[in-house]
């Protein structure tokens, strides 16, 4: 054995034993005729001391920086502890030692506050992985996997692995694709999830399924996207809606425990589609604070009589908001106060690029219960008072509004009231809010393309009072113009996603299981056919052989382990992620191949450089 311990395990009680440790060297401090080395391993730090004696054998083989090295020593107390290591009662008196490995100076510190950047680290991964903050991320990764293997191993799930190598069938994201030498001009593509495969293992009665298994999608990244990436994958058959709600409510608060020791008792909140849309602007609302948008130009009721918001802010000469599509409010707690330069910084943050509004309308509900607003030419104090009693403001509120295109306006409202959340500390990291949000359109209507298209995927079942809708109607096609008053605009899927903290980590629904309504939903696609039985017709034969109700969900695993952890992307918590353009810096992936290669698979490279055959 190289080693008695490891550099994480001793403590005051195994003083005056003799152990026998290896690791890598972490630091080297010379006192005079001493020298003070800490030791690293994956468990922790021990300090070493090299007394008089081995300081000279130090001078005929000195150590370095991540040298590997074993040592044989007494535990004995230190001097002067350090409580901030589980370790720091204790040191190593060496009476040995060996060199196992030399090492070139890294090109970066190995610990927390490195100095290396992001590329500089990626090129080096391996190196950055020895840091604790790395490893204590893959710790937390590791903790999530067995929690969530744990917990479906006892509600009588089985781990069942599906092919990497499949069909590509081009609904969506674009696919990976791999090209086959014995089936020349044929190419496999890389799963974007297993989700056929888990509804034929339904067909073939494994009515629990699940894997924390890779996925594949060839699309633009972000600080949470990587081009694979992992999934816990789960199916149920014999379901509805509220049993896979409750199966995974429980396995996300038994990971709540088992991995941060928090009692998850919160009942979670649920709420429709639309209802996350208008309140929140987006369908993953972070609900750890208030701040819910106000539509200042619909209807609302007050003492039971319908009242429009509209006339609030409607004829005033104020064209930014009579002409408006919409206008937006957002009442932000206790900043009645904000300065000028403040208020002129919010409105250059809502003008960049990315967010693309013209400008921002402010107004100060003060303490005392006066208003100051942007808009005072406009608008007198019984109108400001009336507006923000419309958008529930209260004495010391700051009102924030924006006008425009609807669309546009509520994506920039949503990233506002976001901003606004972490300017005041609002979206702690140690907090967690979890919900459900229902109802989603089935479909979405793209008008480029003239055709419907799934929200979800084609696999996702109506509700069941929209079953006999979709079977009764039929795509629209010949008049485009018309979509919005077509019923298929009004079907709401059968689906739900679980959202924490402003981000989606699962999603899923009851899946289609007969094949009448399948094909219905391929021709509501706007697939022939023919088209569907090339893409899917091993799917509709096996719907025939008696499939069951089914239904599932999917967690984006990176994603939770990443909330968990108190970061924004989830390259932190994979062990050799990809750079935000798709490439292995380390192994300078993707790569051209050889001639040899590209002749084996019967391809050939045009001119331009792009693949074709």
């Amino acid at each position: 054995m190289y080693r008695t311990h490891t550099c994480g395990e001793l403590r005051s009680a195994q003083i005056g034993q003799t152990v026998t440790l290896a690791g890598w060297v972490q630091t080297l401090r010379k006192f005079g005729s001493i020298t003070f080395i800490d030791l690293r391993d994956r468990y922790g730090i021990t300090q070493l001391l090299f007394g008089e004696s081995l300081n000279k054998a130090l001078a005929d083989n000195p150590l370095g920086r991540e040298f590997v090295v074993q040592v044989k020593g007494e535990v004995t107390g230190r001097t002067s502890k350090n409580p901030q290591l589980p370790t720091g009662d204790i040191e190593i008196t060496v009476q040995s030692f060996t060199i196992l490995n030399k090492a070139v100076t890294p090109p970066f510190t190995i610990q927390d506050d490195t100095d290396g950047g992001d590329d500089l680290r990626m090129k080096y991964r391996f190196l950055d992985l020895r840091r604790p903050a790395v490893r204590k991320n893959l710790e937390l990764r590791y903790a999530v996997n067995r929690a969530a293997r744990n917990y479906l191993h006892e509600n009588h799930f089985m781990d069942l692995e599906t092919p990497f190598l499949i069909k590509s069938t081009p609904e969506g994201a674009r696919d990976f694709v791999v090209p086959s030498r014995m089936n020349p001009g044929q190419f496999y593509a890389l799963p974007q999830s297993p989700q056929t495969f888990k509804q034929l293992l339904m067909v073939s009665g494994y009515d629990r399924y699940y894997q924390i298994v890779k996925c594949f999608r060839d699309e633009d990244l972000r600080a949470d996207r990587q081009p694979e990436f992992t999934q816990i994958d789960c199916e149920m058959s014999f379901v509805e809606q509220e049993d896979i709600l409750s199966m995974f409510e429980g396995m996300v608060k038994y990971i709540f425990k088992t991995v941060k020791n928090i009692d998850y008792t919160d009942v979670l909140q649920r709420i429709t589609w639309e209802e996350a849309m208008w309140q929140y602007g987006n369908d993953k609302p972070d609900i750890r604070f208030g701040m819910k948008l106000l539509n200042l130009k619909s209807a609302f009721t007050k003492g039971g009589v319908i009242v429009a918001k509209g006339e609030l802010i409607n004829g005033a000469g104020f064209g930014v908001f009579d002409n408006a599509e919409t206008v937006l409010a957002i009442a932000v707690p206790g900043c009645s106060e904000y300065t000028r330069k403040q208020t002129d910084e919010l409105t250059e943050w809502i003008k960049r690029p990315q967010i693309g509004m013209q400008g921002l309308v402010y107004i100060k509900y003060n303490t005392d219960g006066t208003l100051k607003s942007s808009v005072d030419k406009f608008y007198n104090e019984e109108k400001l008072k009336a507006i923000a009693a419309a958008a529930e403001a209260k004495p010391g509120d700051l009102i924030l509004v924006l006008a425009g295109r609807e669309e546009r306006t509520r994506k920039a409202m949503s990233e506002l009231r976001l901003e606004m959340g972490r300017r005041l500390g609002l979206r702690r990291e140690d907090e967690f809010k979890l919900l459900w949000v229902l109802d989603f359109p089935l479909f979405e209507y793209a008008e480029e393309e003239n055709r419907w298209v799934a929200r979800h995927h084609p696999f996702t079942s109506p509700k069941p009072s929209d079953v006999e809708v979709m079977i009764a109607n039929s795509p629209l096609i010949e008049n485009p113009e018309k979509y919005l008053e077509h019923p298929y605009n009004h079907i709401k899927a059968n689906a739900y996603d679980m959202v924490l903290n402003g981000n989606e980590i699962g999603g899923g629904s009851i899946r289609i299981y007969q094949r009448e309504l399948q094909e219905k939903m391929f021709a509501a696609l706007g697939m022939t056919q023919e088209e569907a039985l090339h893409k899917f017709g091993f799917l509709l034969g096996a719907f025939e052989y008696g499939a069951p109700p089914h239904g599932g969900i999917a967690f984006g695993f990176d994603r939770l382990c990443a909330i968990l952890g108190g970061s924004e992307s989830i390259r932190d918590f994979i062990a050799f992620p990809k750079n935000n353009s798709g490439r292995d810096v380390m192994l300078d992936a993707p790569s051209t191949i050889d001639e040899k290669q590209l002749k084996e698979l019967s391809i050939q490279l045009d001119t331009s450089g792009r693949d074709s055959l």
